[in-house]
């Protein structure tokens, strides 16, 4: 455990000390797209913090391959290699988006170039563990797709999120949190070398994450951009890869019996890594929901709208930081549910939890909804949010004859935001 806390901090430091120096980097570049009609901040920021993050990852397995315990990971397997070939491919097609904005078919064939690249070195899915089959093995063009098409989806579901400051790092950093936990346990728990891989991969991501985050908070400084978001979402596809289709069912020995009996009994450990859509539930939402509704409005599946969760809790009044926090919650009890699941499916405890913990989530979710105004008499002793509001006349003469504003207190959402006239250029003279 010692070893991989170390190399967590490694990755999260160099990641946290480039941040900067790319952050100067990327407004020399010119890597500040003008703001665009979908994006909630008000200033152009720069992009390019995928750079920092790819050094992070970088560093983190250059630490680890000098560690004792973590050195055997790529003395026996290949798979660390692999995983550093397709980063480094999709952190240049992201690179090169963030500066030029290639077309996002360009960017979908780089996706399945770099999953490719992964499956030529051997990360790739082997077998599955069904219920009520049994173990199955995949042939070779099996393997590839599937493996091919997880990459893939999971990339384009946490560079969908990639909305608001902070939100795409944090979600990852809690899905990787629960996706180590359980690695961990089956690679020190059970003696699996298997897992060792998937264990070192997770401990990288929550660094890259951790590192990059505290520039990235709202108000952010800079944005991952797409070397950032694909690059962080090809890590936890391959993790879940490596533990899901190379981890043989039957090395547990948790039960007794015949092979089927055996998986059957054992889905509640492998649901959280048999699909890794799983543990980033929320972005996989995301993803469907937009590819369903920008179909049904006959647009691509690709074509850019302001329909996604995070853009959807603005509007309901949630603001920039309480939208990301919400976010961050179903996160967590998702990833962390399926994780407590997965290591006890008989506890009724943990199915009570999960289900209280939603009921909180749902609260919080429709807050906004159900906010309560205070009396008349009672408005001067309670919060500007709390008081009615009520239109006011209009005092410049700027607004048209009879026209009123809607007094907003610190409007927290896109919406119902105080009309501001346009003075003109005498007015700005003081």
């Amino acid at each position: 455990m010692r070893e991989y806390l170390l190399t967590l901090c490694i990755t999260a430091a160099v990641t946290y000390l480039l941040t900067g120096p790319v952050r100067k980097f990327a407004i020399v570049a010119g890597a500040m797209p003008e703001i665009r009609a979908r994006d909630v901040h008000r200033e152009p920021t720069p992009r390019l913090g995928g750079i920092a993050m790819f050094f992070g990852l970088c560093a983190g397995l250059l630490v680890a391959d000098h560690l004792t315990n973590l050195n055997e990971v790529f003395a026996k397997s290949n798979e660390p290699r692999a995983l550093l070939s397709g980063a480094a491919l999709i952190w240049l097609i992201g690179v090169l988006d963030d500066k030029f904005e290639i077309d996002a078919l360009i960017k979908l064939g780089g996706q399945m170039i770099a999953a490719g690249v992964m499956v030529m070195q051997g990360l790739t899915i082997l077998w599955l563990p069904i219920p009520g089959v049994g173990n199955v093995a995949l042939t070779q063009w099996q393997g590839t797709l599937l493996t091919v098409a997880l990459v893939v989806i999971t990339i384009n579901a946490v560079n969908f999120v990639d909305g608001l400051d902070g939100l795409a790092a944090g979600m990852v950093c809690i899905a990787a949190a629960a996706f180590f936990l359980y690695s961990y346990r089956i690679w020190y728990s059970y003696g699996i070398e298997a897992a060792a891989p998937a264990t070192l991969f997770a401990a990288i991501l929550m660094g890259m994450c951790l590192g990059f985050l505290p520039h990235n908070m709202h108000p952010a400084r800079i944005f991952m951009g797409d070397s950032g978001s694909m690059l962080i979402g090809l890590v936890l596809a391959a993790g879940a890869i490596s533990i899901t289709g190379q981890v043989d069912p039957d090395a547990l020995a948790l039960f007794t019996g015949s092979e089927k009996a055996a998986v059957h009994q054992t889905v509640p450990v492998y649901i959280p890594l048999l699909l890794p859509l799983t543990i980033i539930a929320v972005p996989a939402a995301d993803l469907v929901l937009a590819i369903v509704r920008r179909t049904w409005r006959g647009q691509s599946p690709f074509a850019a709208d302001r329909g996604h969760l995070h853009h959807r809790l603005l509007e309901i009044g949630h603001s920039h930081s309480r939208a990301v926090l919400i976010m961050y919650f179903w996160s967590a009890l998702i990833a962390f549910g399926a994780l407590a699941y997965s290591v006890n499916s008989a506890s009724m405890w943990i199915v009570l939890g999960v289900v209280f913990l939603s009921a909180i989530g749902l609260v919080l979710l429709l807050l906004p909804r159900f906010t309560p105004r205070a009396p008349r008499w009672a408005e001067r002793f309670v919060p500007p949010r709390y008081r009615r509001r009520r239109a006011v006349p209009a005092l410049d003469a700027g607004l048209p004859a009879g026209a009123a504003v809607r007094e907003c207190h610190g409007s927290t959402a896109l919406r119902d935001q105080a009309l501001v006239p346009d003075r003109g250029p005498e007015a700005d003279v003081r």
